[in-house]
């Protein structure tokens, strides 16, 4: 009913607080590990904002969200409401946490993959010479 506002509200706290970073390092002139954590929070951004545009796709088809007030049916029914608000706090909750999960993992492998390319670089780079 309307599990995808749950996604849409932390991808809105997320795009503010990579707001919020862009702008700090433009001013600061941070290192390249701030650029690399804003851009993989980007990542996140991306995953939250077109899963959530999917369901709300999904919710419109089947006719849960409507194009007038009160905009979701079951806000218009309270015992439909408890109904909805249950969703919210298990399924919208439920993917949410999901979809962190995945970008946490996403971002760990490739810090470990950068790291053991640097690893390698500088190797090769002591094999030959410096060179």
């Amino acid at each position: 009913m309307a599990c995808f506002i749950v996604p849409a509200a932390e991808a809105v706290v997320t795009t503010a607080v990579k707001k919020a970073m862009e702008k700090r390092t433009q001013t600061s002139g941070s290192g390249a590990a701030a650029h690399s954590f804003t851009e993989k929070l980007g990542w996140l951004n991306k995953m939250l904002w077109g899963g959530s545009a999917l369901l709300l796709f999904e919710h419109v088809w089947h006719g849960e969200v409507v194009p007038f007030y009160p905009f979701l049916t079951a806000a218009s029914n309270p015992a439909d409401a408890a109904v909805m608000l249950k969703e919210m706090a298990t399924s919208g909750v439920g993917m949410a946490v999901l979809v962190t999960a995945v970008w946490a993992g996403m971002t760990a492998v490739t810090g470990i993959s950068a790291k053991r390319n640097a690893q390698k670089a500088s190797v090769r780079k002591l094999k030959h010479g410096g060179f």
